[in-house]
């Protein structure tokens, strides 16, 4: 049922906030976004670092709430955090800010409300971290797409050291 609330409220945004003229300017960058997501799910399938649960009908597991926010509410997320990108510097701060303290926040409330299960060393600290990063390099793909995979390919590799347990062992 939460799912199908956040949905709503995001076809809300999206009719609200998002410019469809140009969806092809943001189109690189959702894919960019996608590519990296649904890389770490395949990657860390079998440890998951986070994962949604589902609280009101066993079949919506954490899959399918992944594919749900991947390819429809991130979308939504991302037109609107480049729509409203400030080009003032010291705004832009306060504004990605705002972004990482929303997610962070609407992370904590799924957390609490056992909709969002952190395991394998990952944490609300970790979270913070990763939003900060995930937030930056969004940005910095939209207006820069070779320097932001250069800039992946080794936040990529830190992620998996730190975190899959395979590599781990080989240390």
């Amino acid at each position: 049922m939460y799912l199908l609330l956040v949905v709503v409220v995001y076809i809300i945004f999206a009719y609200l906030f998002v410019d469809w003229k140009r969806w092809k300017d943001y189109y690189p960058t959702v894919q960019y976004y996608l590519i990296c997501n649904l890389t770490y799910n395949f990657l860390f399938y079998n440890h998951t670092l986070w994962k949604y649960k589902a609280v009101t009908v066993d079949w919506l597991n954490h899959t399918l709430i992944e594919l749900t926010f991947s390819f429809f509410i991130l979308p939504v997320v991302l037109m609107i955090y480049l729509r409203y990108y400030p080009k003032n510097s010291r705004k832009s701060l306060v504004y990605v800010a705002v972004w990482i303290a929303y997610f962070t926040f609407i992370e904590y409330i799924f957390y609490k409300r056992g909709l969002f299960v952190y395991e394998n060393g990952w944490g609300a600290g970790w979270s913070l971290i990763f939003n900060l990063i995930m937030f930056t390099m969004i940005r910095m793909h939209y207006k820069n797409k070779l320097l932001a995979l250069i800039i992946s390919l080794p936040l990529i590799a830190v992620l998996l050291l730190f975190f899959h347990p395979s590599l781990q062992d080989m240390k």
